[in-house]
């Protein structure tokens, strides 16, 4: 028996989009701590089963809960990223996708710092790597590109999360110059909530839109996305986002508080929204 889910399978021209950092797996927690791996893997699991989200950007997770998760998705999911670490190794910032819905065409790993193209590089204060994702998408159904950008910010350096925005920012107006009338996505684990100056950064001038304060429909409650375990908590900081350029529908959106028997599959609520969007090729020629 599947649970019931807050959005689910959708079916073209829709798509589902999920952002769910899982939280890593450490070697040594306490007995009967709620961060224990062992004990929410298999919550993950009946959100993924549940939801199956045709692009899910994950954070966090470390090389086997990776593989985790694409067995918990099933064998029509791929897989793209590596971890942070010079040697590949660490925690991933992986793009899961729907190969029956999305066809990959081109992707690339770059380092948040001023040496993006050096794996494993660190600039701007942070001590601890980060890294981008990104993925470049034919959807299959109706023709359109679709570009997928997928990161996981720093938690103590306001000044590496200001930069590593700014670094996405360019991406994404890269994105809007080279390839006009794509389709672009973010997700990520942002470490800064609604009212920050990283916010602002991203979404200031336009090129990128929150899908939570753009969206048609909200689902539910603007629960605070980082719970660490705890209860939901309504009108709490969202740090974690779906953010989109021009073009994107967002038909509906909500923030994944499931909760079984009171436990919590990881200390973050995964974020998800169902978006549309036109393939500038149709309306070029008139088809559509």
């Amino acid at each position: 028996m599947t649970d019931a889910a807050l959005i689910g399978p959708v079916s073209p021209p829709d798509l589902h989009v999920m952002t769910f950092n899982i939280r890593r797996r450490f070697a040594r927690v306490r007995p009967g701590s709620p961060d224990r791996w062992v004990t929410r893997r298999q919550l993950v699991q009946r959100i993924l089963a549940a939801e199956q989200p045709t692009l899910l950007g994950v954070q966090e997770a470390l090389t086997d809960q990776v593989d985790f998760i694409a067995d918990a998705l099933g064998p029509h999911y791929k897989w793209i990223g590596r971890g942070r670490n010079p040697s590949g190794t660490g925690e991933h910032c992986a793009i899961f996708y729907d190969s029956q819905r999305l066809k990959l065409k081109d992707w690339q790993q770059l380092a948040l710092s001023a040496t993006p193209d050096l794996h494993g590089s660190r600039s701007w204060g942070n001590v601890t790597r980060r890294i981008v994702v990104s993925a470049t998408f034919t959807d299959r159904a109706t023709g359109a590109p679709l570009v997928a950008l997928n990161t996981h910010l720093d938690h103590l350096s306001w000044r590496s999360r200001l930069e590593s925005a700014q670094f996405i920012l360019n991406l994404v107006q890269d994105t809007r110059d080279s390839q006009p009338g794509t389709a672009i996505v973010v997700t990520g684990d942002f470490n800064a909530g609604e009212h920050s100056a990283v916010y602002r950064r991203l979404t200031e001038d336009g090129v990128l839109r929150d899908a939570w304060e753009a969206a048609a429909a909200q689902l539910t409650p603007q629960w605070g996305t980082f719970s660490n375990y705890r209860g939901r908590r309504p009108g709490g900081k969202r740090i974690d986002l779906i953010l989109l350029g021009e073009g994107v529908e967002v038909v509906s959106t909500g923030i994944n508080a499931a909760r079984f028997d009171g436990k919590a599959a990881s200390d973050h609520e995964p974020v998800q929204a169902v978006l549309r969007y036109d393939n500038p090729s149709s309306k070029a020629s008139g088809r559509g």
